[in-house]
């Protein structure tokens, strides 16, 4: 059987069924960061600091004071084009899996609604995939990472020490330190500026850190008998805390990069910063369609991406790369 009818979704069927269910809502706070979706463009990150004191002596009259800590940062925003492309028996094998391990199709009669589901759902599962990967390391340069379609937070972080090391609360080093991961929990805690360890308190700061100094720390908790760090869950992964902030393992050895594969980055989630535009681009359309010359089933989005730190004082990070050249 041969998938041979082309299916073109419109900027809003691309937007409700692709994008808002991985980016938006509950979804974007499993990632851990915070989504800006579909902001004009240019795409401008508002950034107010804190004004303590607004209360005056009663009078009549105005007596509130404009708010010189408004700034904001621009997004840089890349234009970039998701394409797969399968053989038409790979194709359908691919789609045929994913609709056996659904309870309400019906495989002896398969419909059009039901492979075009699966058919969606591939391709929505390869675009969050690289869109996850890119956001954390991407490097458009090449030099941290193959994944070159916008940079990510890891060359943004780099970038951060490159520019005023003596100033950044980001440590990179360049020979292995063999210090204990709960060492480096502390470290980058200690390093952290007031305006970090300040906002403690609102419950949004996180520990993102790669897998293995994740599971280095696992280790150490259940050898040292800490087993309150380590929360019960449903998934194959236990869900650690150091001094009750979370910590959050981000899987490096996954993806392809060269640098940077070992890390502890300490920050408020809302500082990182993903934006995606679906509506701005010439092309607002995801096509799916069947080439009979080549014999092969593909597919094609276009869309806008990109990423920021909203606040470098905010933000505390160990990054160990012997590799990297500052």
């Amino acid at each position: 059987m041969i998938i041979e009818n082309s299916k073109t979704y419109n900027v809003n069927e691309v937007e409700n069924l692709f994008f808002r269910p991985s980016f938006c809502g509950k979804s974007a706070e499993e990632l851990g960061i915070r989504v800006l979706y579909n902001m004009p463009i240019p795409t401008k990150l508002p950034l107010f600091g804190n004004k303590h004191n607004i209360l005056k002596e009663f009078s009549s009259g105005w007596q509130g004071e404009i708010h010189h800590d408004y700034r904001e940062t621009e997004i840089p925003m890349a234009k970039l084009k998701a394409e797969n492309s399968y053989s038409a028996e790979a194709y359908f094998s691919t789609i045929y899996e994913l609709l056996t391990n659904s309870a309400d199709v019906n495989l002896g009669d398969l419909t059009g609604t039901d492979l075009e589901k699966a058919e969606t759902e591939i391709f929505r599962r390869a675009i969050v995939e690289s869109i996850y990967a890119t956001m954390w390391f991407g490097d458009e340069s090449g030099e941290v990472s193959n994944l070159t379609g916008f940079s990510g937070f890891i060359r943004k972080i780099i970038d951060i020490y490159d520019n005023d090391s003596s100033n950044s609360s980001v440590i990179v080093f360049e020979e292995d330190t063999e210090a204990a991961a709960d060492m480096i929990f502390q470290e980058v805690w200690e390093q952290a500026k007031d305006d970090l360890r300040s906002i403690a308190t609102e419950g949004n700061l996180a520990y993102f850190v790669s897998s293995d100094i994740y599971d280095a720390y696992h280790f150490w908790l259940e050898h040292q008998g800490f087993t309150s760090a380590i929360a019960d869950t449903n998934n194959t992964r236990p869900t650690l805390a150091f001094h009750g902030i979370p910590v959050v393992e981000i899987p490096a050895r996954k993806y392809d990069t060269n640098r940077a594969k070992s890390f502890c980055i300490l920050t408020d989630r809302r500082n990182l910063v993903l934006a995606l535009n679906t509506a701005d681009s010439p092309e607002k359309e995801i096509h799916m369609w069947y080439n009979p010359d080549e014999m092969e089933n593909r597919q094609r989005v276009v869309f806008l991406a990109g990423t920021a730190i909203a606040d470098k004082d905010i933000l505390s990070a160990y990054i160990y790369d012997a590799d990297l050249t500052l």
